[in-house]
């Protein structure tokens, strides 16, 4: 599962979100802004095909309407705004993802290191009702692996208008060539240094899984927030040596976070 690096997805979002809503201002001129802020810990492969977890920073952070109900985004999707608004049935607009790099130390093998990625692209949803929504996203990674990664999610979402937000559905995670060889292939030399059969895995879908996540309000400003996510490798990705030897089919994350809600009048 592709991760957000959160401080900095946090910050490139809070900027890019106030630049991107002049118009909602008009809808409620009237209103001032709710701020959401808070920090936790989350855990998540190291890297895609890894068997353990590493243990990560979770910044929490969320700007809407005062008055609007709580904000629903599922753990997993990419950083991004819809230009036509929440209220919409369907949106679209950008997704800004990160993963980290993978160190030969990292999977303990000489299988070659791949670096940081920003991945960057676009996604498209439609709101089938208040309870369902269907989502694709496409990123292009930029450094590192090079190559397109995409997600398909479905999303049940139960909510009480101030109380709490709870998502859970499914996955079906995508990629080609060049991303499945940053991480699942085995060249002819990497062969010889490891010992490992040579392999070449091709692009499709490489893993299927399943996320949760709530929001939770304790009180008037205090709340948390946690998710739970599983992805099983299939395919080319599930079949790699460097998996099958190093690594692990299932692909395990949570988090959890406490923050803080409060208004902040008249931003823009």
């Amino acid at each position: 599962m592709t991760r957000r690096t959160p401080t900095l997805a946090a910050l490139i979002g809070f900027a890019a979100f106030s630049l991107a809503t002049p118009a909602a201002a008009q809808d409620g001129e009237e209103r001032g802004w709710t701020l959401t802020v808070g920090a936790g810990a989350q855990v998540y492969p190291k890297y895609p095909g890894a068997d353990s977890l590493g243990v990560n920073p979770l910044p929490i952070i969320d700007l809407r309407r005062e008055g609007d109900p709580l904000s629903f985004e599922a753990p997993d999707e990419g950083w991004g705004f819809g230009f036509l608004g929440n209220d919409s049935v369907f949106n679209f607009g950008p997704a800004i993802a990160f993963q980290n790099k993978r160190k030969d130390e990292d999977v303990g093998a000489a299988v070659g290191n791949v670096g940081f990625t920003v991945e960057a692209g676009a996604f498209a949803e439609v709101n089938i009702s208040e309870n369902f929504r269907l989502r694709a996203e496409g990123r292009r990674g930029l450094g590192g692996h090079d190559g397109w990664i995409g997600d398909i999610s479905a999303d049940l979402v139960l909510r009480d208008r101030d109380t709490y937000v709870f998502s859970i559905g499914p996955r079906a995670r995508i990629s080609d060539d060049n991303y499945q060889d940053s991480y699942f292939s085995v060249t002819p030399a990497v062969a010889t240094a490891t010992g490992l059969p040579a392999y070449d895995a091709g692009g499709g879908f490489h893993a299927v899984g399943v996320v949760a996540g709530l929001t939770y309000m304790l009180n008037r400003n205090w709340g948390l927030y946690g998710y739970a996510g599983y992805d099983r490798l299939v395919g080319d990705a599930a079949d790699s040596p460097i998996v099958r030897t190093y690594g692990s089919r299932n692909q395990y994350s949570a988090g959890l976070g406490l923050f803080y809600s409060f208004n902040v009048g008249k931003l823009f």
